[in-house]
């Protein structure tokens, strides 16, 4: 079995869980970033990660993903701003699953990650109020994501790989 780790990282924030997924693999494995890989020709799984932005997957990654999951097993994960347990993110992650087209989505992970002080900056200068609130929370997302969300990644990896290969 040949495996992928494949992701988009414009903060750190997702490159930390996918080196996380790719260290728990225990099987043929690639780590490539999504801007060096043509397609997932190849891969018997692949795992794709990218940062939320604009309520839904990174622009690389939607385009990647609509072009490129068609028949393919794939396992998402993302990284975003907001607390695991808020309102909107479910809406957020259903908009990630609908960029797999034609794919099986094997699993999905999403966790906190940073939201760097430009994009905070950007948001507080938008005139929207949803905007700014995100902006005036940055303070709780410095030093995300954590070792207890690296860990939750490698655990994901784990689960996901055993259910795979079983």
């Amino acid at each position: 079995m040949k495996v992928l780790v494949t992701y988009t990282s414009k903060t750190g924030n997702t490159k930390k869980v996918a080196e996380a997924i790719y260290d728990e693999i225990q099987s043929e494995k690639d780590i490539k970033e999504l801007n060096n890989l043509e397609n997932l020709e190849g891969y018997d799984i692949s795992f794709v990660g990218f940062p939320i932005e604009a309520f839904g997957p990174e622009a690389q990654a939607k385009k990647f993903l609509g072009e490129n999951s068609a028949g393919k097993d794939i396992v998402l994960f993302t990284t975003h701003a907001a607390q695991e347990d808020s309102e909107p993110l479910k809406e957020w992650l259903a908009n990630c699953r609908t960029s797999v087209v034609g794919g099986n989505v094997v699993g999905m992970f999403d966790c906190q990650g940073e939201l760097s002080q430009a994009i905070a900056d950007a948001l507080a200068s938008s005139g929207k109020p949803d905007m700014i609130e995100w902006a005036s929370r940055r303070s709780e997302t410095i030093g995300q994501p954590d070792e207890a969300r690296i860990e939750r990644a490698r655990v994901f990896a784990r689960e996901i790989m055993q259910k795979y290969v079983a």
